[in-house]
């Protein structure tokens, strides 16, 4: 691999795990095709707890092509693929004054929300919550637990 221009821009943790993958960084480290640096085996290792080792190239476009319509930040827009906010309480901090900027377009936001969870999917640990709640335990009048499959 060469490098073609030094520093060009930030990279989302998709696109390092990504050339981690490439470089053959992986849970089993006898299968590293060039030799790996531990530093990047433990770069891996985090990057595969987070919502960057569900995300795709296309996936990632989409979205783009979904933050065309609004204004945002280049910084903000890595930060929330980075991120991948679920509710507006987690977007708050990533979007520089959020107020002044979008808050007469609160709704507007919400459906940009619902594009994030719909278009980039979720890390590993909150993919087994969801499926966890899809059999949720409820609790009858009387205090037993019954199970309901959706």
């Amino acid at each position: 691999m060469k490098i073609l221009e030094a520093n060009a821009g930030a990279l989302t943790n998709f696109e390092v795990l990504d050339f981690l993958r490439s470089r053959g960084a992986g849970r089993d480290p006898t299968r590293v095709i060039v030799p790996v640096e531990p530093s990047e085996f433990k770069v891996y290792d985090y990057l595969e707890q987070t919502a960057a080792c569900n995300q795709t190239r296309q996936s990632i476009d989409e979205f783009l092509g979904k933050c065309k319509s609004i204004k945002l930040a280049k910084a903000e827009i890595l930060n929330i693929i980075n991120v991948r906010p679920s509710s507006l309480v987690e977007l708050y901090p990533i979007i520089e004054e959020y107020d002044t900027r979008f808050g007469e377009a609160a709704e507007t936001m919400e459906e940009f929300v619902e594009s994030v969870v719909q278009l980039l999917p979720p890390p590993p640990n909150q993919m087994e919550s969801e499926q966890e709640a899809a059999t949720d335990q409820t609790e009858a009048p009387d205090g037993e637990k019954t199970e309901v499959a959706e």
